[in-house]
């Protein structure tokens, strides 16, 4: 039987642990070959020394599966090494397919309290690090489908977080950089719909290294998987990564536990003439003030569509 992605290669940053661990993994049962892409700095903050172990770990684990798998230990926020990732990609096996970008850290503080060091790095790694890979592979992309004088196959997923749609008060430069990833997102899959490449967004929930926290009320269970685990996620970008998903371009999902939402883009909640030439204070007083009355804090976007995936 033919795999999904047999034939295909893959990239996969922040592959080392959690989430890009797990969807390296998902990525390779389906037949692609994977590079596994991990700094290896052991803190969630970014600290520590870089090391080659956990990418090298997950790749050999792809390997022992029978998949096929290289590692690579760059900084994808560095643009050079970020461009070496996509060549090393298309120098081991002939071209790039899938760029899934995943790697991320945290610098949690009030937004009165946030150092200048603290917004830098965590929009550096998450935000400029999902452009340069994306700015690489997209320029192999182009490349390709020039010299065939047609389409070629391309897939990008890109990891946002539900922070950005409700916001999260100690992460503010999380939350920016993750709704910033979004916007790149949309305007990649405009840019390259006509090269054959889609550019789709997610937004997990997964019981990770960066999230050990936030999910620490949430016990695991005895038996059977944890709702929270990273396995819940990975098939949506197996999904998004294969062929099956060529229509599918600009989105954003949720994802976790057994459940996929399929949200819509900001859509208008009401709408407001002036009587006059234009607006006055009062005027808008006396519209806005009223509609805004009674509504939850925090009410952004509604999801359109939720894809239930749970079973019994």
């Amino acid at each position: 039987m033919t795999l999904p992605l047999e034939g295909r290669s893959a990239i996969v940053t922040g592959a080392g642990r959690g989430l890009g661990r797990a969807e390296a993994l998902e990525l390779a049962r389906l037949g692609a070959a994977v590079v596994v892409n991990d700094y290896g700095q052991p803190g969630r903050d970014g600290s520590g020394a870089a090391s080659a172990g956990p990418a090298e770990q997950v790749a050999a684990e792809i390997r022992a599966a029978g998949g096929t798998a290289v590692a690579h230990t760059g900084d994808v926020a560095d643009f050079r090494q970020a461009g070496e990732l996509v060549e090393l990609a298309a120098g081991t096996f002939g071209k790039l397919d899938i760029l899934v970008n995943n790697a991320g850290i945290l610098r949690d503080r009030m937004v009165f309290s946030m150092s200048e060091e603290e917004w830098d790095a965590v929009i550096r790694v998450h935000l400029k690090g999902h452009f340069n890979t994306t700015r690489f592979a997209a320029a192999h992309w182009r490349q390709r489908s020039k010299a065939a004088g047609e389409p070629v196959y391309g897939r990008i997923v890109n990891t946002s977080s539900e922070a950005f749609l409700a916001g999260s008060a100690g992460q503010p430069n999380y939350a920016a950089a993750k709704g910033g990833i979004v916007g790149l997102t949309t305007s990649t899959a405009l840019a390259l719909a006509k090269y054959g490449v889609t550019a789709n967004v997610i937004c997990p929930r997964a019981r990770t290294r960066m999230t050990e926290d936030v999910f620490a009320g949430f016990g695991q269970p005895e038996q059977g998987l944890d709702p929270l685990a990273p396995e819940h996620v990975a098939p949506l970008v197996g999904y998004l990564a294969s062929p099956a998903a060529a229509g599918v371009n600009g989105r954003l999902f949720v994802v976790h536990g057994g459940m996929v939402a399929v949200l819509d883009r900001p859509r208008v909640q009401a709408k407001y003439d002036s009587g006059q030439e234009a607006f006055t204070y009062d005027e808008l007083d006396a519209l806005l003030t009223p509609h805004f009355a009674g509504r939850p804090e925090g009410e952004t976007f509604a999801a359109a569509e939720v894809l239930s995936l749970k079973r019994g």
